[in-house]
């Protein structure tokens, strides 16, 4: 992985820990969906997908996902897409390797968020497109 998609993800999965607790955030028209199957590599390796739904941006974009199996207060940051807001409905997938990974096949919780890097005053925020929560069935694959 180049050091600019490694940067990228880990940026974006920050700020995915930075999220709204509430679903409510998407403007209408905006959406974003987790697929109900995760696959989970023998190396540990996560993989991730779904759709989204963005509109107007004006900044770089990206649909960032965490899982959660067992403790939810482990969360772990499952890579970051680079989003196009355009109002088409696009596929994302995110790929990452949690160190130390406890994670097993079996039921886990997904958060995906499509987030903008929206300058204000100079200065590049946040901005949450739209954000989904489900439960998945992670698989070896």
């Amino acid at each position: 992985m180049s050091f600019r998609k490694a940067t990228t993800a880990t940026i974006a999965s920050l700020l995915l820990l930075t999220a709204p607790a509430a679903d409510a955030i998407a403007a209408p028209g905006e959406t974003v969906t987790v697929d109900p199957t995760g696959r989970l590599a023998p190396d540990g390796t996560i993989t991730l997908s779904g759709t989204y739904r963005c509109t107007s941006g004006t900044g770089p974009a990206f649909v960032s996902s965490s899982l959660t199996q067992g403790d939810s207060r482990v969360r772990h940051g499952i890579g970051g897409t680079r989003a196009v807001c355009d109002g088409e409905e696009h596929d994302w997938t995110n790929t990452g390797r949690p160190s130390p990974s406890t994670l097993k096949p079996g039921t886990a919780h997904v958060e995906a968020t499509v987030m903008e890097l929206a300058s204000r005053n100079g200065l590049p925020l946040p901005y949450f497109h739209a954000m989904h929560r489900q439960d998945i069935k992670l698989t070896e694959g």
